[in-house]
């Protein structure tokens, strides 16, 4: 898959696309659709499939003070696009200068000159251009005449709930904990992602090492809780080799037994290892299913206890979700 990061980046000669445009925040199943539906269209018509988006919701500088907190950061966005099989990928940076461009120059300086589209996807609330003025509707008749056409894909509702899928929704599970339900949305298990840094070192000193990340990482933390999940080392094969899942006892919390944390900290313990160097590397925790809410105990040995339970139901949940699938 191609990454484009501009639209001057794109080849004059680059051949002819179906063309979905979205925030895609999460790549979520809704999302999904979308992307399937493009991959229709063009495999019938010989095109490429190129997802356009955004380094950042547009309410981050449009309106900062009603813009939720993504799901996914650039480099997850970029990843799991990747995944859907687009042929190429446009990441727009949404800056003042980009946010003041009329919707017919938008149009035509991504749409028809970059990326030669002749078929555009968008979901039923699409608003493109200076201000939002651009419709799925108003594109549509700029399209009749600049040898594109629109389609406006039909939203995904969940069949349990009828609710619409939504980026929204799966904020709302995750704030909760609920990370079993979000992954059903998004149609993965939910994740964060970023860089392994020093801790306490409380973990090693009782025997259940972690892998602390980054404050900076990628990706919406759930509530504060222990989780049973997987953990992905994405670097050098210094510790794991690079993509390969173990299983892990996923914490988040400040750590109330201890009472000396004063952020909210993502750390994972890999099951039965316990010399590992993932410091400086870059990994992605996967969520499965949560275990318990954060607790403070009393003394060393009863957090001990309970960890090693943990470690037991994390076995128990990942072994009988692989079973599962």
């Amino acid at each position: 898959m191609i990454v484009f990061r501009d639209p001057a980046e794109v080849p004059a000669d680059f051949a002819p696309s179906v063309t979905v445009v979205g925030k895609f925040d999460g790549v979520h199943s809704g999302h999904r659709a979308v992307i399937a539906r493009a991959r229709v269209d063009a495999a019938a018509r010989g095109l490429q499939v190129v997802a356009v988006t955004f380094d950042r919701n547009p309410l981050a500088l449009l309106r900062p003070d009603v813009c939720p907190e993504s799901l996914i950061g650039v480099h997850q966005k970029v990843q799991l696009l990747s995944e859907t099989g687009v042929d190429a990928v446009l990441v727009l940076r949404f800056d003042e200068e980009l946010a003041a461009i009329p919707a017919d120059d938008f149009a035509q300086t991504v749409l028809v000159d970059a990326l030669h589209a002749r078929s555009v996807l968008v979901g039923a609330d699409f608003r493109f251009g200076r201000g939002g003025e651009g419709t799925a509707d108003s594109l549509a008749e700029y399209g009749l005449s600049h040898g594109f056409d629109v389609h406006v894909v039909d939203e995904v509702r969940a069949q349990e709930h009828g609710r619409r899928v939504s980026s929204t929704w799966i904020r709302e599970l995750l704030a909760e904990g609920d990370v079993t339900s979000a992954a059903k949305l998004l149609g993965r298990l939910p994740s964060v992602w970023g860089e392994v840094v020093h801790g306490h070192k409380r973990g090693r000193a009782i025997g259940f090492p972690t892998a602390n990340l980054s404050p900076d990482l990628e990706g919406f933390v759930p509530a504060d809780g222990v989780y049973a999940g997987w953990l992905v080392d994405q670097d050098s094969a210094g510790g794991l080799r690079p993509g390969v899942r173990r299983p892990a006892a996923i914490s988040i919390g400040t750590n109330p037994t201890f009472d000396d944390v004063a952020s909210r900290q993502v750390e994972a313990y890999v099951l039965d290892e316990t010399d590992l160097d993932l410091y400086g590397h870059f990994v992605e925790l996967r969520f499965v299913q949560m275990l318990r809410p954060m607790t403070a105990f009393r003394g060393i040995d009863a957090l001990i206890e309970q960890i090693t339970d943990d470690v037991t139901r994390t076995r128990e949940v990942l072994l009988k979700a692989e079973s599962g699938r």
